[in-house]
């Protein structure tokens, strides 16, 4: 019995080094490809203040007739732009994000998944999708971007939806990302007042703004993008660490075991000899 035992336990203890290969190699890899999608995300973020610092001057300058971009209107139906991840073992990097929007979903609204796991879970769901052309993460970049901002102009315009937000992880740190919502149409537009100095303004403002807008959404879902690429990276990063020191602490509690299960043959034995001696 006792060599069987120390049989399996050894079994076992080569298959948990053997997955602590795996998760090692993949923290390696998630923290290589951080660095350059924190440096990419870090980049992004001052471009949506700038452009709606922009279109505020605009706004201002149309005064009396205002952009349907920006007046809002009685919400009856909003699109949600979900960006998630196209693997798993990140955490719960995912799931908290699907758990934040399921408590925002009301009947009627629709899903744009951006991710192969938000693709995934909302065809599962059965929730409406305005399109699922885009469900890889990994291949998603500017002129992705560009087409995106197009469908939820066209589709705010014509009146499909009231409202659009869309939804990702915003990393903070290494060890911290966070699931949050942005809303993209109707643009909020700070209260502030500010002085656009003796700007010139060629053209109608609301015209302008029109043609603004698509470039404003297609800049503010690429930031989106970085920042829900840079915090899959840390989660996959953080899982895989705490999968290593489970499975480095798992290894130590085995080879206690198989020590202690070989010691006891051992004995075994020595008293069989002992034994057998004395009855000589």
């Amino acid at each position: 019995m006792s060599g069987a035992s120390m049989k399996q336990i050894k079994t076992r203890i080569k298959s948990v080094e053997s997955t602590r290969q795996i998760t090692k190699a993949m923290e390696l890899v998630a923290t290589s490809k951080l660095r350059r999608a924190k440096e990419r995300a870090e980049a992004s973020r001052p471009y949506r203040k700038v452009m709606e610092r922009a279109i505020a001057g605009l706004h201002s300058a149309a005064g009396e007739n205002p952009s349907v971009f920006i007046t809002g209107r009685e919400v009856q139906r909003t699109c949600y732009i979900v960006i998630a991840g196209d693997r798993g073992l990140a955490g719960g990097y995912n799931a908290n994000l699907f758990r934040m929007i399921k408590a925002m979903l009301t009947p009627g609204d629709c899903v744009l998944p951006i991710g192969k796991k938000a693709l995934e879970y909302y065809r599962r769901s059965g929730c409406e999708i305005l399109s699922d052309f885009f469900s890889v993460t990994a291949t998603v970049g500017t002129g992705d971007c560009a087409q995106i901002a197009g469908l939820l102009c066209e589709g705010y315009e014509a009146g499909r939806f009231d409202r659009v937000v869309v939804a990702f992880t915003y990393f903070q740190s290494m060890l911290s990302q966070v699931p949050q919502t942005h809303q993209l149409l109707p643009i909020a537009l700070s209260q502030e007042k500010e002085d656009y100095g003796d700007a010139l303004i060629e053209g109608d403002p609301v015209e302008l703004i029109a043609k603004i807008i698509p470039q404003y959404l297609s800049g503010v879902l690429y930031t989106c993008l970085c920042e829900a690429t840079a915090s899959e990276h840390g989660a996959r990063r953080t899982a895989m660490n705490s999968a290593n020191k489970n499975a480095t602490e798992i290894i130590d509690t085995l080879v206690l075991k198989y020590n202690r299960a070989r010691q006891a043959v051992i004995t075994q034995e020595i008293t069989e000899i002992v034994s057998g001696a004395e009855a000589l």
